[in-house]
């Protein structure tokens, strides 16, 4: 029986990979901060099910979960950990956005790395490094940390996808990014999206047939995939500008929430 592993399993996006990894008759182990609602998951779907509950933000927490990790044999590893934070950088709370860090590209690394390791060891296997649309844009004011950890995690999967390329691995990675998606990431983020987001589901279906192609880089929905393209068209400065009045928008939605 193969084996996926997904983190941030708790609600969307990282749900919804488990149940459509549990639909394929995969075991799986799924991580997030409240076992309460994952074992919730696993009664409901009748699902072969490991459960670590762990907060990525702690390291001694990461480095647990990594011990745990160490005897299996991972196929799979959706690396969906993740939350974002919005506001003037000057308004924001620095904590927030450290624990946003820790979580978003800190273990993010941490976990790719060691899970890498052991599927190139095998000599084969997927990782779907989940990061967001906003990584493929040059900034984003207003949610300036959020956009710069998701760069980051873009910029680090196209090298590593590249690497892998060139010494004839068969290990597959790529990175999702998604447009808006309706998932708890706005109460967390204290913003509510302008643009209508799509579903989780929607989300995972397009990503799963996606990854058929084998692509480095992910995007949901045809809209979004031309809102990318183009934008590299448009002077930096101008788009930094567009984006920013984006991420303001969304804001200021949420204080009148």
């Amino acid at each position: 029986m193969k084996t996926a592993f997904i983190t941030g399993a708790t609600s969307g996006i990282g749900m919804e990979f488990a149940r459509a990894y549990a639909k394929k008759g995969y075991r799986l182990i799924l991580t997030g901060r409240r076992s309460d609602i994952l074992q919730e998951f696993m009664d409901r779907n009748a699902c072969d099910c490991r459960i670590i509950t762990a907060d990525l933000s702690l390291e001694d927490e990461l480095l647990k979960l990594a011990k745990e990790l160490e005897g299996e044999k991972i196929d799979v590893f959706i690396n969906n950990a993740g939350f974002g934070t919005a506001g003037s950088f000057l308004e924001t709370d620095t904590g927030k956005e450290l624990s946003m860090i820790k979580v978003n590209d800190i273990a993010m690394h941490f976990l790719f790395k060691a899970v890498l390791k052991k599927m190139v060891k095998k000599g084969k296997g997927t990782i779907v490094n989940v990061a967001s649309s906003a990584g493929l844009f040059p900034a984003g004011p207003y949610m300036a940390g959020y956009y710069a950890s998701k760069a980051y995690v873009v910029s680090l999967t196209r090298a590593v996808a590249r690497e892998l390329k060139e010494k004839g691995s068969k290990v597959y990675v790529c990175c999702l990014c998604p447009g808006p998606v309706d998932t708890r990431f706005n109460d967390n983020a204290d913003v509510t999206f302008a643009l209508k987001g799509i579903s989780a589901e929607r989300c995972v279906r397009e990503c799963l047939s996606l990854m058929k192609k084998k692509r480095t880089v992910i995007v949901p929905t045809l809209m979004m995939r031309a809102a990318v393209f183009w934008q590299r068209f448009v002077p930096g400065p101008i788009l930094i500008g567009m984006v920013g009045r984006q991420q303001k928008k969304k804001t200021e939605i949420g204080k009148r929430r």
